[in-house]
This record gives C-alpha cells, structure tokens and sequence, in this order.
C-alpha cells in the first residue's frame, strides 16, 4: 500500500506544513473508510424489507399453478401468496405465471422464470410426472423447488393437505347420505394430477366396502366441468336419472357439471353429490339441498406456509417443522368436510366467504331456512 511519502514529496514543505498536511491526510483517509463502510452496508442492506421480515437482498419467486377453471387459483391461492410474500420481504417479487391445463406450456414458463432468475419455484404442476423435469432443471441451476399443493417426486418441498383423507371424506359423506346400498357414478379427477389419484384411492377404500354399487366411472382429463356434465348426460341415456343413490364428484367443478346435468333432465331433486374445494358456487348448492357435502381445504394456511417457505428459502434461511412425505420434507394439512350444517362454523367462521357473499337472492330463502340469515 502506497504511504503518503510516496504520494507526496514532502522535502519541499516547512515541517509546519508537512505537519497540517499529514492531519488534513489522516482526516481524509479517514473519511474515505467511513464512507467506504457506508457503501458497503448500503450495497448489502438498502434493499432489506420494510415488512416484518428481513428480506435480505430482493429475491424474485416464480409462482406457477396449474390452470383457471378451476376457481381457487385467481381467487385464493394467488392473492394469498402473494400478500403473505410482500409482508414477509417487501421487497421480493413474485413472478405469478399459469399454465391454462398445458404441461408443455408450465415447463415453458418454468424455464422461463430460472432465465429471469427466480431463486425458488413454486409449483402446482399440470402434470406431476411430467413436473420431474422442471424439478431436475431447477436444482441444476441450484434453485430449490417447492410442491405446491400436488406433489413432485424430487423436489425439495411438498406442501400439500392428506390427500387420501379428502377421498375417504368423501367416500364417507356420501356413504351417510345414500345409504349403504344403490348405485353411484364417480368422476374422478385428471390422470395427470397426481392429488387425483390420491383422492381417488382414498374414495374407493371406503365405498368399495359400503353396499354401493359403482356403475360407471370416469377420469375426467381436466377437470372440466363441461366434461362432467356430458359425461352424466351420457349415463341418463342408460339409466334413469331418479334410480341413481348418489354420484362420487372428485371436486365442486365437476359437481357443477353433475347438477347441471340433473337440472336439464328437469327433475326437481338430485341425489347427493360429493365435491371439494368450497366453491361459492358449491357452497349456494349445498345451503339449497343441490350439492350435499365439499372438502373445505383452509388455502390461506397453504398458501401462507408456501410463502413463509419461499421467502426463507430466497432469503437463506432454514425451513423447519416438516414431516417426511415419500422422501421429501413436507408440510401436510387436514382437510375439513362441509356440509349444511357447518357452513357458518367452517368457511364463514373462518372469514373465507361473507354471509352476504352465499345469500345473494337467489339463495336467502334457503340460507334462511339453514340459519345462515
């Protein structure tokens, strides 16, 4: 390191001078390091998070989900997280992308967002097979991984609820509605969605016992509504719709579908028909005797969980508190069966819906006779 004699010759100065120049030096050295030291800190720190947490350095996180048909999506899940990230680290940002049903458009956007440079994915895959993939690109670049909702094999976290669960609630409901004999259709969810399978299994162990006859099932490729209810139209041209015990719908969309394929044979009544996901819409059915039961999974406690792992995991800190789910650390929630006599103690009790947001007018006699105005 160069000394001051080596800057300056100072023979040619008075030793008063050489004196006030040396001080004047100590002072201005002594400055650049103070101001060096600031440089640093803000070079490190500027950026921190004015929430609740300590973002540390900006960090962006890709938010990838499966599809819009399905209403949780836009509604719940995307809002949710992207709330709980800006109050945790003010400053990350979340890249919120959907793949519309399309797998090879999610891996599209997946490397999409490791080019941008996402430090954590979060991904609700269209295709969990298909997802493994996305998972081995990702850790590649040394970017963790996190299983939204339907698990990946080989990813870093799952935060998901018990699945199979969901499938015997269901099972189970529809056992104590129908009564344990008749005959049912079951619609299950996509091939491809590995949650499906889950529900689907936990179904099947409790009504393949139960004196209910499965007639006819169907592995619905989407999800679809639309599907749901052609597909049910289609068993009417086979059997009378009145004859039917009960129908198994994996999740209120395809409820939907059901009911309206009940409504267009004009028939007053419907027998009961499963759902999950609490749907408003299935919500109105269940309070109107139109839908008997639904899972209600509380998403803000998925969604939340999912950007407290996120954020941690952006910013280097240690995720903490899972369980082992088929080799990856997990967070599994409970599921909660609704049906109308638990509507107020469940999704209104928990803020998800408003009273008014059920009893609109078409429903408040019904919520009237229920409890729920």
């Amino acid at each position: 390191m160069s000394t001051l004699h080596d800057v300056v010759d100072l023979s040619i100065f008075s030793e008063d001078k050489v004196n006030k120049f040396k001080r004047s030096a100590a002072v201005t050295a002594t400055m650049i390091l103070a101001l060096g030291g600031l440089a640093a800190c803000s070079s490190n720190g500027s950026d921190t998070s004015s929430g609740s947490g300590d973002s540390g350095d900006a960090a962006t996180i890709a938010l990838l989900l499966p599809e819009t048909k399905t209403t949780r999506y836009e509604s719940f899940d995307k809002p949710l997280f992207e709330a709980k990230v800006k109050e945790l680290c003010a400053d990350c940002k979340v890249n919120y992308l959907n793949a519309d049903q399309d797998a090879s458009k999610q891996q599209q956007q997946a490397e999409s967002a490791l080019t941008d440079g996402a430090s954590v994915l979060v991904l609700d895959p269209v295709d969990g097979k298909a997802a493994t993939s996305i998972v081995k690109s990702a850790q590649s670049s040394k970017v963790p991984v996190v299983a939204y909702d339907r698990f990946i094999e080989g990813a870093d976290y799952y935060i998901s609820f018990n699945n199979e669960r969901v499938g015997e609630m269901q099972g189970e409901a529809l056992v104590k509605a129908a009564g344990d004999k008749g005959d049912i259709l079951m619609l299950n969810g996509s091939p491809t969605d590995p949650n499906a399978a889950q529900f689907k299994k936990g179904a099947h162990s409790v009504l393949d016992k139960s004196g209910l006859k499965i007639i006819a099932e169907y592995d619905n490729p989407d999800w679809s509504p639309d599907n749901a209810q052609k597909f049910t139209s289609s068993q009417f041209n086979k059997i009378d719709p009145s004859s039917l015990a009960g129908v198994y719908a994996a999740n209120d969309g395809q409820a939907g579908g059901v009911f309206a394929a009940f409504r267009a044979e004009g028939g007053d009544s419907v027998p009961p028909i499963t759902g999950q996901d609490a749907e408003l819409a299935a919500i109105q059915r269940i309070v109107a005797g139109q839908q008997y039961m639904t899972v209600y999974k509380p998403i803000k406690i998925e969604a939340e969980k999912a950007a407290e792992l996120a954020v941690n995991l952006a910013t280097g800190k240690k995720a903490t508190g899972t369980t082992d789910f088929e080799g990856v650390p997990s967070y599994i929630l409970d599921p909660i069966a609704v049906t109308k006599d638990n509507v107020k103690d469940t999704v209104v009790a928990d803020g998800f819906y408003e009273v008014s947001d059920i009893c609109t007018a078409e429903y408040a006699d019904a919520c009237k006779a229920d409890g729920l105005s």
